[in-house]
């Protein structure tokens, strides 16, 4: 597998950068890090543009005249919303890739970063993962449209860079969490769901909590300012037609993860894993040894960012609470 990284990096200086899914955080993250550098940001809300919609995809495109794109908007969810609402995921992910791409390849974008995600590998991929384990077994089955839909979106970049020449990548990242997370009782991932679970129990003076699964899977976690510092230095470097993994490297199990979480936010009660729920993938750990060895590592401890999640979920009631 060709992996390219430039000796002379992408000059990120008055360009233009459209940042779609801005709101979300991975998007609102790439803002907080693009801001520190000399370039001009655009946004658009989904009130604003569907990227749904191919036609208002391109007459957007052509108005604006990005220089960059970086794809960070999808429907996202953890195993509840994914399993309840497959084919929302499939379609709406769909959509959003193949109208921005395919828009990027019109209107002649100079780069354009796509955003994909770790679960597009096989759900027993060989561990650390490597980038080229992809499509050598079957998917999860609780994220597959999902998956699919990611798949979709790094395969077009790869096929346009390959027909048209475009200067198209793809970066596939770990699980995240972090400021803007989404805090909701059935699309939120496994840490901020921790985060509300315990918390709730810590109020409610619980004497146990109970957790899906047996608590065994292993995860890799990665704060999302990591994560942007991490894309911003693909988007300047990395020129390759293969995707490339993203992530911290280290890894810990669910019931290690949730032992943290409650301490963090002080739950003193006990913790049950109800092993008649879905696990999901066993292990989930990806080889980040490319992107480490081009010069980009994570600097936030785990306990770090979850310390500053927790007080970034407070502030978000008290706003909630206020309103």
């Amino acid at each position: 597998m060709k992996m390219t990284f430039s000796e002379m990096p992408l000059d990120l200086t008055f360009k233009k950068i459209w940042v779609a899914g801005h709101g979300g955080m991975v998007g609102s993250a790439l803002v907080r890090q693009l801001e520190k550098e000399n370039c001009e940001i655009i946004t658009a809300s989904k009130a604003e543009l569907d990227l749904r919609n191919q036609q208002a995809v391109e007459n957007w495109l052509q108005k604006k005249r990005p220089d960059i794109i970086l794809i960070a908007s999808a429907k996202v969810g953890g195993i509840g919303a994914n399993s309840a609402y497959p084919a929302e995921f499939l379609y709406d992910n769909m959509m959003i890739a193949g109208n921005i791409i395919h828009a990027a390849y019109m209107y002649d974008i100079e780069k354009l970063l796509f955003l994909g995600s770790s679960c597009i590998y096989p759900k027993f991929a060989d561990q650390p993962i490597k980038e080229d384990e992809l499509l050598s077994g079957a998917l999860e089955p609780t994220n597959e449209a999902y998956a699919i839909a990611k798949i979709a979106g790094l395969k077009m970049c790869e096929m346009y860079r390959r027909q048209y020449g475009c200067n198209f990548i793809s970066a596939m990242p770990c699980n995240l969490y972090g400021q803007g997370d989404t805090y909701d009782a059935e699309n939120s991932h496994v840490i901020p769901a921790m985060i509300m679970k315990f918390h709730h129990a810590k109020q409610q003076n619980f004497s146990l909590l109970r957790l899906w699964g047996t608590g065994s899977p292993l995860r890799e976690f990665l704060q999302v300012d990591d994560l942007a510092m991490g894309l911003i230095h693909l988007l300047k470097s990395y020129n390759g037609e293969n995707h490339i993994n993203i992530g911290s490297g280290e890894e810990i199990s669910i019931a290690s993860l949730a032992r943290l979480i409650a301490d963090i936010v002080g739950y003193k009660g006990e913790i049950i894993f109800d092993s008649s729920k879905p696990d999901g993938t066993p292990r989930k750990l990806l080889d980040n040894h490319k992107i480490f060895k081009s010069g980009w590592s994570p600097s936030i401890s785990l306990s770090t960012g979850i310390e500053a999640a927790y007080k970034d979920y407070l502030s978000l009631k008290e706003i909630k609470n206020a309103a």
